[in-house]
Order: C-alpha cells, then sequence, then structure tokens
C-alpha cells in the first residue's frame, strides 16, 4: 500500500538523480532526454496532480487557506498534503535548474560557474535562481536569440 512515507522515499531519489545529470553530466543526451526535454520535472508535476486530486481534494477537503500564516500550516497538517507540497517543491526547482542549465549553455557561462547556483536552487530554489541571475548578467544572450 502507497503510504506518504513510501512515495517520498521514491520522489526524493528521483529528485536527486535529476540533479545529478544537471551537474555531473550536462552535455549528455540523457540528461538532454530525462531533465532538459521537461520528462522528469512533468513525472513530478503528474505525481502533484494525483496527490492533490486523490488527497487534498477529497476528504481532506481543503483545510487551511492561504489568508493567514496559520492557514497555510494548516494546508500542511494532512500528511498526503505535505507531500504534495514536497513534490511542488521537487518539481519547479528542478524546472528552474534545468532552465538555469539550458540557458547557461545558450550564453556561454562556464560550468563551473553554474553548479553553485544549481545547488543552491536544489536546497534553497530562489537563492539558486537569484545567484543564477547574477551569473549570467555577465554573460549576454547570443544575437539573434531572446528567452
Amino acid at each position: 500500500m502507497l503510504t506518504p512515507d513510501s512515495l517520498f522515499s521514491l520522489a526524493n531519489p528521483v529528485a536527486l538523480l535529476g540533479w545529478a545529470l544537471l551537474v555531473l553530466a550536462p552535455r549528455w543526451r540523457g540528461t538532454r532526454a530525462v531533465v532538459l526535454s521537461g520528462a522528469l520535472p512533468l513525472l513530478l508535476a503528474a505525481t502533484y496532480a494525483v496527490l492533490i486530486a486523490t488527497h487534498y481534494l477529497g476528504p481532506h477537503g481543503g483545510e487551511g487557506g492561504f489568508g493567514s500564516l496559520d492557514e497555510v500550516a494548516a494546508l500542511f497538517r494532512d500528511r498526503w498534503a505535505l507531500l504534495a507540497g514536497w513534490v511542488h517543491y521537487l518539481c519547479f526547482d528542478m524546472w528552474t535548474g534545468a532552465w538555469e542549465l539550458r540557458d547557461a549553455q545558450r550564453r556561454g557561462v562556464p560550468h563551473g560557474l553554474l553548479v553553485p547556483c544549481l545547488g543552491l536552487t536544489f536546497m534553497f530554489g530562489p537563492v539558486g535562481l537569484l545567484l543564477y541571475f547574477g551569473v549570467r548578467s555577465r554573460y549576454p544572450e547570443p544575437a539573434g536569440v531572446a528567452i
């Protein structure tokens, strides 16, 4: 039987695989196929959608809300909702890391400068993105290419 703990134990290694590919094999075709194509982040997105549809919109009934910090805390009292929130983070952080890698490769940012950004994006999401935007500011957009 699937439990929040068992699904958590599956989601984390899947995400770690994606991050390892971004850091250790950025130009490998497997990385392009699995992460840069969006396949792995979309798998996490689908997992999130299933968790929300089957647990949060079900008997849990959407306890909590977004009007106060207490309401947000109430959203995560249910372990299924907590798991959905975690998968949400895994999905969007990986999507952001994949975008950083694609953008860095297009701009010619040395991978050694990108790795700390990816590490921070993995651990602290927006902080890594902020650092990447600082790094990328030194590498202009290639002529004739827009983001």
